[in-house]
């Protein structure tokens, strides 16, 4: 993925190459470099079915140079989540706004120290933002991968995948993983590929307009090099609506491997980088800017569910008596 940083940095410099309005800088200036700012570098206003200039017209009028900072934060923050994106947020120096209804009106379907304290009895192994062991029924072993914000080198993966090697299968969990950087979803999947395999493709914006996008750009992931390991048996990879971002992106390359089954509930998808820009008054938006798809050319935006018969959610009657619907789900998979 970094190789692909240096094209997405020059386009995003090449879209900005027009004309530069000034506004004044004052709460009714800001309020239009910031309508402007998401107007121009916005990417999916389509996909969302967004009548950008309604919302304008909608905030516009609440928007007063008499207000406090506080007070026009709380028109702009209500603006903003209009896109009703988790990847999109206005940041000051007292608040950041976040859009959390992608995930809040969803069922939360994990909880952590159950699986630490039944599966595990608190004896599993940490390593950075994982913990794995393998599970006390079926021969499974279980990874759970928390964020992707830290990095873990190739020979990290590999003493996690060697303690599991004699395993019959793995269980990934990428449930309530918020993302982080692609690069460090890129190093796991590698570990589960066999050969040269279409990522996805990426669509950037090409112009201010809201139908300036280039053609799709399709990016791919090699095997890790050996001697490091790559894993061939079963895995079942387990998700939650907190499935988001760059792991919603891991989910969309590990389900079109033949032996990764996907199941659990659907991402909560966030397939847009983002990127960030100022505002005159010293405020800055940061917003989803270039278009990330899957391998097949579709966009994961919305989430990915997984196959109909693979669907579970927690049963909190269940959770009661100390067991995860979905973990045994997908340990039955592979048993």
């Amino acid at each position: 993925m970094q190789r692909l940083l240096p094209l997405i940095i020059s386009l995003l410099f090449l879209v900005g190459c027009h004309p530069i309005e000034e506004f004044e800088n004052n709460n009714e200036g800001d309020f239009q470099a910031l309508w402007t700012a998401i107007d121009e570098h916005y990417c999916f206003f389509k996909e969302k079915g967004v009548d950008w200039e309604e919302v304008r017209h909608k905030y516009e009028p609440k928007v007063s140079n008499t207000m406090t900072r506080r007070e026009f934060f709380r028109v702009c923050s209500d603006m903003v989540n209009e896109l009703k994106d988790g990847h999109t947020n206005l940041s000051s120096g007292f608040e950041t706004s976040y859009y959390r209804k992608w995930w809040s009106d969803y069922p939360e379907n994990y909880i952590e120290r159950l699986i630490e304290q039944n599966y595990f009895q608190f004896n599993y192994k940490q390593l950075g933002t994982v913990i794995y062991g393998i599970l006390p029924e079926g021969n499974v072993g279980y990874i759970h991968i928390s964020s992707f914000q830290s990095a873990l080198g190739d020979g990290n993966i590999d003493w996690i995948l060697s303690d599991l090697a004699l395993c019959n299968g793995l269980v990934i969990d990428v449930r309530n993983n918020g993302g982080g950087n692609m690069s460090n979803a890129e190093a796991w999947a590698r570990h589960f590929i066999c050969k040269r395999t279409r990522a996805g493709y990426m669509i950037h914006k090409t112009g201010p307009g809201h139908s300036d996008f280039s053609e799709p750009y399709e990016f791919f992931y090699e095997p890790v090099a050996a001697p490091h390991i790559v894993w061939e048996k079963p895995v079942v990879l387990l998700t939650n609506r907190s499935t988001f971002s760059a792991a919603n992106f891991f989910t969309s390359v590990m389900r079109s491997q033949p032996q990764v089954i996907h199941c659990g509930a659907t991402t909560g998808g966030g397939s847009g980088m983002p990127a960030s820009y100022e505002l005159p008054g010293g405020w800055s938006i940061r917003m989803s800017a270039v278009s990330v798809l899957d391998s097949k050319g579709k966009i994961t935006e919305p989430g990915i569910a997984p196959p109909r018969r693979y669907e579970v959610d927690m049963n909190m009657d269940d959770a009661f008596k100390g067991r995860d619907t979905m973990l045994d789900f997908a340990v039955s998979l592979i048993k």
